[in-house]
């Protein structure tokens, strides 16, 4: 179950042959940065990243960052890369941080990569089709 104060940034990311999508990229490839306080899970927030690619979608409530802004609350990261003359993909990352209520203090582990595709495979993936 997914809830309002699902966390997450969205970094757009140069494509580049042999950079696999399933990893994070190098801070240089990152050339923007923003941030969506709730409904970040990919069922919400990447549907909507997906029809602004393909249908021009409008999209509400982003923040944009500093590139070097380092966030400990975030529950996903997504990454939109994209080059000229090239298709767009999207990688979702389910991140392990998490804030540990017995002690106190935010802990990291491994983030997930739990999507890697174009916009229409995410919908595909994420939408409900009831």
């Amino acid at each position: 179950m997914t809830n309002m104060g699902t966390r997450a940034q969205v970094r757009f990311a140069t494509r580049e042959e042999g950079v696999t999508f399933s990893e994070h990229p190098g801070v240089d490839k990152i050339h923007a940065q923003f941030y969506k306080h709730s409904d970040g899970y990919p069922e919400n927030l990447g549907i909507m990243i997906a029809k602004s690619i393909l249908d021009g979608e409008t999209l509400d409530q982003w923040e944009i960052e500093y590139l070097d802004t380092k966030r400990g609350d975030l529950n996903y990261i997504y990454y939109i890369w994209q080059s000229p003359s090239k298709t767009t993909w999207i990688s979702i990352f389910k991140t392990g941080d998490f804030w540990c209520e017995n002690c106190n203090q935010p802990v990291s582990q491994k983030d997930v990569c739990v999507f890697v595709g174009e916009p229409q495979k995410l919908i595909e993936k994420y939408e409900d089709n009831d």
